[in-house]
């Protein structure tokens, strides 16, 4: 006797549907209003949620027209890219490099300070103007008990028409509930020459936001509770030439071009965030290495870029003529394992309509309720 599936319990229909990636779920949604109920039910979407890795993200700027940008997220568990819809930039906002986007949202930074979802981007929210107005800042969002907050660390501003690179600016921390900017003391001294993402990576890690030169090789962290900077420390490899510092999960990671007698490799380290003391965890597969880049030129490695969340780094090339390729490393093992590393490339971009001056990139975690939440005609497409 063959058992259909209606005819199953609804926790069994439930426990399969869990096992699904969230596109596939999306489809699921769509079969009939029981599917539907149970996949955009609170329960459901904060079980699943554990069990989704998190994706990776690539909006394209065009810097005449913003009716040209486009956003893409790639999903690790159905090893597919997807076509997002594209917040309009505001008419009064002509500088794209105050655009940024990280942990579900976008944002951008100056003159005002606006966010909005990166799923269904509906309209910016925008909040009472930061003290100190900023381009190209760092930006973290953390949760504070049941609500969540944004750092803004570092980034450069303009006096008159210059643009000061002296001022290493107040760390500010928003909070949605109160609605206001708290200040907090700048980046260290150190930093003063270069204090904008373009030289600096950050993860927050374990209650503390970690902000690492990508050249300089300088970590300090800034503890979310206190509101206090840690000593600048240096963590720098033997023959590394830039890299960046990545959360995944219990890991602490660095990730980077490391130059030696053999050659060039893409290297990963774990960083004891006690000590700073760092040992390598894996390496990159040099054929992986090379399928990112044409020819053997000295700058080959500078549009390298690197990005991560969980268990998952993600490695790309933001050239716009090698059409982005990526590769993306899972970390497997937790705790007091020694983590290993498995590679593999990403797929292509889906075909690109426009042409991009930038790109930001980013990994965040995607909730199935922020999906199905607004309907059905806001989902992936």
């Amino acid at each position: 006797m063959t058992t259909q599936i209606t005819d199953l319990s609804l926790d069994l229909i439930e426990f399969i549907l869990s096992h699904l990636p969230i596109s596939t779920l999306i489809q699921a949604s769509t079969v009939c209003k029981l599917w539907y109920t149970i996949v955009s039910s609170s329960s459901f979407s904060l079980n699943h949620k554990h069990k989704h890795k998190p994706w990776f993200f690539l909006h394209g700027i065009h810097n005449i027209s913003s009716k040209n940008n486009q956003s893409f997220a790639f999903d690790p568990s159905s090893n597919s890219w997807f076509l997002l819809p594209t917040p309009q930039q505001p008419l009064h906002y002509p500088n794209n490099t105050s655009f940024i986007g990280t942990s579900s949202f976008f944002f951008i930074t100056a003159p005002n300070f606006l966010y909005t979802p990166i799923i269904n981007p509906l309209g910016w929210y925008s909040t009472p103007s930061l003290h100190f107005p900023r381009i190209n800042p760092l930006l973290g969002v953390f949760k504070d008990g049941c609500s969540f907050k944004f750092i803004v660390v570092g980034g450069v501003r303009f006096i008159g028409n210059l643009v000061d690179i002296e001022d290493r600016l107040d760390v500010e921390i928003y909070d949605p509930l109160l609605g206001s900017w708290d200040l907090a003391p700048p980046l260290p001294a150190d930093f003063r020459s270069g204090n904008s993402s373009s030289s600096l990576s950050s993860a927050l890690f374990k209650g503390k936001f970690y902000v690492f030169g990508i050249y300089s090789c300088f970590v300090s962290s800034f503890d979310l509770k206190l509101c206090v900077w840690s000593d600048v420390r240096i963590v720098r490899p033997s023959g590394i030439v830039f890299s960046f510092m990545i959360a995944c999960r219990e890991r602490l990671i660095l990730a980077g071009v490391c130059n030696s007698s053999s050659g060039s490799s893409f290297t990963l380290w774990e960083v004891d965030e006690k000590s700073m003391d760092f040992y390598e965890i894996g390496v990159m597969p040099h054929d992986l290495l090379c399928s990112l880049f044409d020819g053997d030129e000295d700058d080959k490695f500078a549009s390298l870029k690197c990005v991560g969340l969980g268990d998952l780094i993600y490695v790309f090339n933001e050239d716009y003529h090698r059409m982005y390729p990526a590769c993306v490393c899972e970390i497997r093992g937790g705790g007091d394992e020694k983590g290993e590393c498995y590679w593999r490339r990403v797929p292509p971009l889906p075909s690109l309509m426009n042409k991009f001056h930038k790109v930001v990139s980013f990994c965040s975690n995607v909730s199935l309720h922020s999906i199905l939440g607004e309907g059905q005609h806001h989902g992936l497409h």
